[in-house]
């Protein structure tokens, strides 16, 4: 949720969420200057953070889901 949540922010307001970043090691800082510099990038990336995002949640939920269906079939045998 917080990958699908940074990458909306990063859509919405890019410049914000560079700036909300950039704490830490300085070629991080460096990083993220560079992608407060570049709002369409960044803006690229947050659409890839949602759809990546989104298809993870998918793929948890189809893998908990098959799962389920060999543990209740063993509860019906």
């Amino acid at each position: 949720m917080a990958l699908i949540g940074d990458g909306v922010m990063a859509v919405l307001r890019p410049e914000d969420d560079a700036l909300a970043w950039k704490h830490g090691p300085a070629p991080w800082k460096a990083l993220m200057g560079t992608l407060e510099e570049r709002p369409t990038l960044t803006r690229c990336i947050g659409a890839a953070q949602i759809v990546g995002g989104i298809w993870w949640a998918l793929h948890q939920e189809h893998q908990y889901r098959q799962e389920q269906v060999p543990a209740q079939e063993s509860l019906l045998s």
